[in-house]
């Protein structure tokens, strides 16, 4: 079987994730932000397994614009989709299907991988060990073994498609997003305020990571700053990990306490 995995990832969680389940199923393996083909990728795939953080229980932006751009490609298709989350996302892998028509896609499997904290700047939530980490590491292998095993088998096992599932997800995901069909976020949903919230303090020194490493282009050098003008942020939270003078705030403008970035 020809295999696609197609995956966005802010900090390295989920590219963990999709290219685990790369290596076991002899699967290609792409970031949506490479400069590829993708139409003729799809198209000669006979499945495709879509891997992405969840977001306020919600598929990213960049994940949903993709999707609607490529969504005649898709359409017929066998998929498979992964989600990551912090701790529990409700419907995060159910909502993809939300952007199709009923039967345009087969869903085979969609799976919820636990993975480390990535938000340093929020005092709730506390960083995660290096123990942490790797403890989260290994379950995260074993029970892609185990998802691979069963789609080798042709088991398909549908996190998050159950309707209590779907009825926890929409409360946070009516407040993020808004309608989870629509590739635009409503006007008074949380992702589209965070659009122009990016803040640049005064510990920038421009060295221009930002500006290269953003996946939405929402970031430019102008002279001797770092600006955010496209107004194109989807709190991916890439610049403020990753900014090497912690500089960056999104949406909530504390200075990030520490940095995570999962070496894949």
């Amino acid at each position: 079987m020809n295999i696609l995995t197609l995956y966005f990832s802010g900090t390295g969680n989920t590219e963990f994730i999709a290219r685990l389940f790369s290596g076991e199923m002899n699967a290609r393996c792409f970031s949506i932000e490479a400069d590829m083909d993708f139409s003729a990728l799809i198209k000669s795939s006979d499945m495709i397994a879509f891997c992405y953080p969840v977001y306020g229980s919600r598929v990213p932006r960049i994940m949903r614009e993709f999707a609607a751009k490529y969504m005649s490609d898709i359409n017929g298709k066998k998929i498979v989709i992964f989600v990551t989350q912090m701790i529990f996302s409700g419907d995060g892998a159910r909502v993809f299907t939300d952007m199709f028509w009923d039967g345009a896609v087969r869903v085979v499997y969609a799976e919820h991988f636990n993975m480390p904290n990535n938000i340093g700047n929020i005092l709730i939530f506390r960083k995660p060990s290096e123990k942490s980490v790797m403890s989260k590491q290994r379950k995260a292998e074993a029970k892609m073994k185990r998802v691979c095993r069963d789609i080798r088998e042709g088991i398909t096992k549908k996190r998050g498609f159950s309707r209590f599932s779907q009825m926890l997800g929409s409360l946070q995901g009516k407040a993020w997003q808004g309608d989870s069909r629509e590739i635009t976020p409503s006007a008074t949903s949380i992702e589209s305020k965070i659009k122009s919230n990016v803040r640049i303090h005064e510990q920038c020194n421009n060295c221009g990571l930002c500006v290269k490493i953003c996946p939405m282009k929402n970031l430019l050098r102008d002279g001797t700053n770092v600006i955010s003008q496209a107004g194109n942020c989807i709190a991916c939270y890439r610049c403020v990990n990753r900014c090497p003078h912690r500089a960056i705030t999104v949406w909530i403008h504390l200075r990030p306490r520490w940095q995570y970035n999962f070496k894949v």
